[in-house]
């Protein structure tokens, strides 16, 4: 799906993953409510494009380790904890799973967070030539042997974010089902 945002250097073109000719299942997503704290400096900056340095202290996106994308809370436990521990847990923190389904339904996801003339945030890859971005999805996960395999690294992943009157974010991201949720410290497939 095509995004155009425009920014003071002109219209930038989006292409925001939400279908996958690899898999059955298609591409798989999330929509998140996430507070503006929890993008560091990003929400200060402004309008136009920014590069990042692909870290948790630089504002960039990583869905597997950001605690504002993660499926997890960031907990550690040695041994599994209790019950009541683990239903407490549940409650404050609970799982975000990926939805999967069809293109058409990744679309509506996408299309239910945006909004005219409210601020958008896109993450992603600039596109060589022209304004826009692509690799608007996770970019890790990626298994041993595929074309992706060398593109796998941690901190720079896609997603696109639209601010809701509050201040906070609506925010979509999207992974094909071939990534795996869980990497390494290079990107690859934990």
């Amino acid at each position: 799906m095509n995004l155009e945002i425009d920014a003071p250097l002109g219209r930038y073109r989006c292409a925001v993953d939400v279908d996958s000719k690899q898999s059955d299942v298609g591409v798989q997503w999330k929509v998140l409510k996430v507070p503006a704290a929890m993008l560091d400096a990003v929400p200060d900056l402004r309008a136009g494009y920014h590069e990042l340095a692909r870290s948790g202290s630089a504002g960039a996106v990583d869905l597997i380790r950001h605690p504002a994308f993660a499926n997890l809370p960031g907990c550690l436990f040695v041994r599994r904890p209790a019950a009541w521990l683990q239903d407490l847990l549940a409650r404050l923190f609970p799982r975000r799973p990926w939805t999967s389904g069809s293109n058409l339904e990744a679309a509506a996801a996408l299309e239910s967070t945006l909004a005219v003339a409210r601020r958008t945030l896109v993450f992603g890859e600039p596109f060589t030539s022209g304004l826009g971005m692509h690799n608007i999805h996770q970019n890790q996960g990626d298994p041993a042997g595929s074309q992706w395999w060398g593109e796998n690294a941690t901190w720079q992943d896609g997603a696109t974010l639209t601010e809701l009157s509050d201040g906070s974010f609506h925010a979509f991201v999207s992974k094909f089902s071939s990534q795996s949720p869980r990497t390494d410290d290079d990107g690859h497939p934990a």
